[in-house]
């Protein structure tokens, strides 16, 4: 696909979700559509219900008019989803169901999560600002193994009182496949990957080390290095500008991504892609998504930070679209806007002005 036609027509699947998804999703769609003005393209927009809301309207989290929509699209947008009043452990089906359900049934196996501290905003981190120079890192994240998914799982009544089981499998073509995804990045960046396992105690941290080292004979021009999942949440702190690319298993890459967002001085600033295949341009279906919560408390209030939904709309065009100009666009108008001293309420220093969720949009996409 050239990204320098233009006039190109697009189908894009919208999921707000709850909380503050759809707030944030709206800013989105605004610099998306600033995308189209610049640059001659159109965008046609199909919004469908997910989450805590389908559930509320239709009884499950993931209907199938929103599976229908996302298999027929050529890329998804995603909010949030969740929220306490849909947290009853004893319900038979929570809006977490629709994403992860949705995750498995279109094959999105690879989450890339992109680690970048933006100079303006680097006294927002409660990190030094030393440590911060130069991060700029993906964290991959194996998105439908592990403990989220494999058998049994359960929980149940015992004489001796209640019992959880949840199992931690994986098999080596899954492991392999997500590895190759972080190889592949490597060689776009700086040719570094590390490998996060616990190998020291699981069966499975074994299997993912030695398929690393088999792996890694594929790629002889990138430096692989192993790194266990405790020192690597250490490290994350202690030397952050050290990683490149990043590659873990679900649980472990769900956590350490968001350990990785105080480096950025918030979670609403980091956005998300989930892929079907390796990330070359414009190949994957994806879906996207920025990696913070519903958070309901200020769900509605025009507050919340819509930078990591506006950079996952960024990571959209490039890796589902193949429109690398117009993603650049996009992250330019963002550091931009932050250079001019525009902030959210969660990244803002003490005396610094603070604008609400639409004039942040507002000014990115005014700058595409």
């Amino acid at each position: 696909m050239d990204n320098k036609e233009r006039g190109l027509n697009y189908s894009i699947t919208v999921l707000p979700g709850d909380g503050i998804g759809p707030d944030v999703t709206a800013e989105a769609v605004r610099s998306l559509e600033a995308v189209g003005r610049s640059f001659g393209h159109s965008f046609d927009l199909s919004h469908g219900l997910v989450g805590g809301i389908a559930i509320d309207q239709l009884g499950t989290p993931l209907p199938q008019e929103t599976v229908a929509m996302c298999e027929s699209t050529d890329a998804i947008l995603f909010g949030a989803v969740g929220g306490p009043k849909w947290d009853d452990p004893g319900a038979t089906v929570r809006p977490e169901d629709g994403i992860l359900a949705l995750r498995k049934s279109l094959g999105l196996f690879a989450n890339l999560r992109p680690v970048r501290v933006f100079p303006a905003v680097m006294d927002s981190s409660p990190v030094k600002r030393q440590l911060l120079e130069g991060v700029d890192m993906i964290v991959v994240r194996e998105l439908t193994g592990g403990l989220y998914f494999a058998r049994p799982k359960r929980r149940w009544q015992t004489s001796r009182g209640r019992r959880g089981v949840d199992t931690l499998r994986y098999t080596e073509q899954e492991i392999e496949r997500i590895l190759r995804v972080g190889f592949e990045l490597a060689r776009g960046r700086r040719r570094r990957l590390t490998s996060v396992d616990k190998a020291n105690v699981l069966e499975t941290g074994r299997l993912w080390r030695e398929l690393a080292v088999e792996v890694s004979r594929d790629y002889s021009d990138v430096e692989l290095e192993h790194i266990l999942v405790d020192n690597a949440a250490m490290q994350l702190i202690r030397n952050p500008a050290h990683f490149d690319v990043v590659v873990a298993e679900n649980m472990f890459g769900d956590i350490l991504t968001d350990e990785a967002a105080v480096l950025s001085g918030s979670m609403g600033m980091l956005p998300s892609a989930s892929l079907s295949g390796l990330p070359e341009t414009g190949r994957a279906i994806g879906l996207y998504e920025p990696i913070h919560g519903t958070a309901p408390d200020i769900a509605g209030k025009g507050i919340a930070n819509p930078i990591g939904a506006i950079l996952s709309a960024a990571l959209l065009l490039r890796y589902s679209l193949g429109l690398e100009d117009e993603a650049n666009a996009i992250e330019r108008s963002v550091e931009g806007a932050l250079a001019e001293g525009y902030r959210t309420g969660d990244i803002a220093g003490q005396g610094e002005d603070v604008v609400g969720t639409a004039e942040m949009g507002a000014v990115i996409a005014g700058r595409v």
